[in-house]
């Protein structure tokens, strides 16, 4: 992967992360000399550095996340120490089959990384759910993509008060060489085929269109995301855009309180508590065989009592149930609606205050359903707006074909076929004659007659 693919690839990635990337990537273009430390910060690694094997602590695989995270191995990854999540996952899938292994931690200290290749290892993590347990613990930084991975663990900790953890979004960076390139004397022409091809190209300043197709892009890789952090964490896709997903990094505590995490821990701590589950699970497996089975409640014998009985033994009884439930359902009911409704003003946009006026007033619209229906107008909103500019866009030039009688275009090809004089005239040029005609049409030639 050349390192600009990487620079233009969609993030999901801390914002100082990328910046820091990004100017870096600048630099070089310059031709400036690079300055390694300023990557190494960067990247979260030493220069040099490659994904290592796991190591076991007391049956505890321990699999580094670490540093900028990138789909597939490269020389830039080891130049500037970044992390492959495809040879990340190699390391897990061997702790996973790994007999002398019970349990695996991943050690996470990253910033995020490129989208591609997220989901992939991210989804690899959640498939062994049930095979080993597999903890996360964040130490010093997991954001982004990087929570994004280590959010299908089992259980995901917080390694202390200071330790960042969150900044769940996406970002895509468009860069405008051309001014670069005129300094240069470059002057890059890109023929493209197909509407959208290039249409956000990096050798001219960023359109509307362009613009609105990257916009399109990481709406649709941020709604993947929130469904994949709700999937592995247990929760609505509302809670997640609610309290976790609108960009922030959470610290310690405010993590935990987010849902993010589980809990703050140290990996010493986390080793231990894996050791111990597994002892007590073959510890409680052998006493099972043991001991006699308790019967369960579906084999004791039920007390018996018709609705009947009950209102001849107990009237007064019932009634009060009868009111209280009434009571409890509408105070619930309104609780509900109320909650509703502010859950649904709180999906508002510039612009459509009236759908969320009637998505809130219409007694069963959900916020996410709210957030999905603004998301929809805006869209179409952008589209209307492309499809006016398009609509005013100057018509293209008349090549300057012939037009003859019933306005029927005579090429210039058939003109040239047909005339003697014509190709003798032009040396027998047929790209120098229609040149020309092209010129007269435009009315850059014009043909002087008379005095």
């Amino acid at each position: 992967m050349k390192i600009l693919d990487i620079i233009l690839a969609p993030w999901a990635i801390r914002p100082a992360s990328l910046l820091e990337i990004r100017d870096l990537y600048q630099a070089h273009t310059r031709r400036e000399k690079l300055d390694f430390k300023a990557w190494e910060a960067a990247t979260g690694r030493p220069l040099g550095s490659e994904s290592q094997p796991y190591q076991v602590d007391q049956g505890v695989a321990i699999v580094d996340v670490v540093g900028v995270l990138t789909k597939s191995p490269s020389m830039w990854n080891r130049l500037c120490g970044m992390s492959s999540m495809s040879e990340i996952g190699q390391v897990f899938q061997m702790a996973l089959a790994d007999p002398g292994v019970h349990s695996i931690l991943l050690h996470v200290d990253s910033p995020g990384g490129t989208v591609d290749g997220t989901q992939e290892l991210a989804d690899q993590i959640f498939a062994a759910r049930g095979i080993k347990p597999v903890v996360a613990l964040a130490d010093g930084t997991m954001c982004s993509a990087a929570y994004w991975v280590g959010s299908a663990a089992d259980k995901v900790y917080s390694g202390s008060n200071t330790t960042a953890v969150g900044s769940i979004g996406v970002v895509a960076t468009h860069v405008d060489v051309s001014g670069q390139q005129a300094k240069d004397g470059v002057t890059t022409t890109e023929i493209t085929a197909g509407k959208y091809k290039r249409i956000a190209t990096n050798y001219a300043p960023l359109s509307q269109e362009g613009r609105a197709t990257i916009q399109a892009e990481v709406d649709y890789i941020y709604s993947v995301f929130v469904d994949s952090i709700a999937t592995f964490r247990g929760v609505s896709v509302d809670t997640v855009l609610k309290d976790m997903a609108d960009g922030r990094v959470f610290l310690g505590q405010q993590a935990v309180d987010a849902g993010l995490v589980d809990g703050v821990s140290t990996m010493g701590v986390l080793i231990d508590e894996l050791n111990q589950q597994q002892m007590d699970q073959k510890a409680g497996a052998g006493a099972a065989l043991d001991q006699p089975q308790p019967k369960s409640r579906s084999q004791e014998e039920p007390m018996k009592i018709t609705r009947e009985e009950l209102e001849a033994q107990a009237p007064e009884l019932i009634e009060a149930l009868k009111a209280e439930g009434h009571k409890e359902g509408v105070e619930a009911g309104a609780s509900a609606e109320r909650s509703r409704i502010q859950g649904v003003q709180d999906q508002a946009l510039p612009g459509h205050e009236a759908l969320i006026a009637t998505l809130a007033f219409d007694g069963k619209t959900t916020p996410g359903e709210a957030a999905m229906a603004v998301n929809a107008a805006e869209k179409a909103k952008r589209t209307t707006n492309l499809e006016k500019i398009r609509s005013e866009a100057p018509k293209p030039v008349d090549d300057g074909g012939d037009r003859g009688a019933g306005n029927e275009a005579k090429t210039n090809q058939e003109k040239w076929d047909a005339d003697e004089n014509l190709r003798s005239e032009f040396n027998g040029n047929f790209a120098a004659f229609e040149s020309f005609q092209k010129g007269m049409a435009r009315g850059n030639i014009r043909i002087k007659t008379g005095n």
